[in-house]
């Protein structure tokens, strides 16, 4: 058995700022840098909410916001050693901030608290963390987040890649727990209201993903995908969770996250020699309130966030 200093040394951390593309980051080679709501994709970030409200009839509202996101990668931790007994994992972590400003809001009831553009409606630090080995279940990437709302998620899941692309889910931002027949049934009348009435004449509530697929569809007809990238974790896998302050709990609780993002690689380049990326995701966090009619349980509100954005060149 060999003692050498160089076996009995532990693995060297490597912390950097993040510039371009980083190969070693593995299905985070492409996020270091700044992704953005510009050109084309302004006004491409969706967001649809319901939210108690005493209302007398319904005692709920449906919130939808248009937004442009500034979406910043921007710490490398190359090597973050997990010590165990039979042998360290290996964690590679990027750290992100997301920041959101509202472009336009509509609510029905209209309750007069929606908000005009310009506000700040969302600031998100956390970190995505890379799991080269030791894992569990294959699962190999983890999302760690928090918001002022006094909310933290952990969540776990898979990382893949394609040159062809991946689905992108067909989702319904109805409630569960009710009878989902839009039209029949009464107590949907705010997501009837914006499904007859689109918001921002664009965005349809009941089915939010529907402009991922219109934003992206385009760039698959040219040939302009040369490969993409898909992180999807979810907070009910594993050791993942979701924790709330005791008035988020009581009120609206935030029981569960799904989150997918997916990472386009263009043919095209920048005049700098870099790739032109693209980026989608679609989230779902689920709130739970209200106690649902001959079921035990409460009624899950699927709170859906989407948006496509532009990476922005390195000077």
């Amino acid at each position: 058995m060999s003692n050498s200093a160089s076996e009995q040394q532990p693995s060297q951390r490597v912390l950097k700022k993040a510039t371009g593309s980083e190969e070693a980051l593995g299905p985070f080679t492409h996020l270091p840098g700044v992704w953005k709501n510009t050109g084309q994709l302004s006004g491409h970030g969706w967001n649809m909410i319901a939210l108690p409200f005493p209302t007398g009839e319904l005692n709920y509202r449906l919130l939808n916001n248009q937004y442009n996101e500034t979406l910043t990668f921007q710490l490398v931790d190359k090597n973050v050693p997990n010590r165990g007994i039979n042998g360290d994992q290996e964690v590679e972590t990027i750290d992100y901030v997301q920041q959101i400003e509202q472009i336009a809001a509509a609510d029905f009831p209209d309750s007069g608290l929606a908000g005009g553009a310009g506000l700040a409606i969302h600031h998100e630090p956390g970190l995505w963390l890379y799991m080269k080995n030791h894992t569990t279940d294959d699962l190999n990437i983890a999302r760690l987040s928090s918001i002022p709302h006094g909310d933290s998620l952990m969540a776990l899941g898979k990382s893949a890649q394609s040159k062809t692309g991946f689905e992108i889910p067909k989702i319904s931002g109805l409630p569960i727990g009710v009878d989902q027949n839009l039209e029949a049934n009464p107590y949907l009348k705010p997501y009837l209201h914006f499904h007859n009435n689109l918001f921002e004449n664009v965005f349809d509530p009941t089915q939010p993903n529907e402009l991922l697929n219109k934003a992206i569809l385009p760039f698959f007809q040219q040939g302009k995908i040369a490969n993409v990238t898909q992180l999807k974790v979810d907070s009910t896998l594993a050791s993942g969770g979701v924790n709330n302050i005791p008035f988020v709990v009581r009120q609206a609780n935030a029981g569960q996250v799904e989150a997918t993002l997916w990472i386009y690689e263009l043919t095209e380049k920048h005049p700098n020699g870099e790739p032109k990326m693209l980026l989608q995701y679609s989230q779902i966090v689920m709130l739970d309130f209200f106690e649902r009619k001959g079921e035990q349980g409460l009624i899950r509100w699927p709170h859906v966030s989407i948006n496509t954005l532009e990476k922005q060149p390195t000077s």
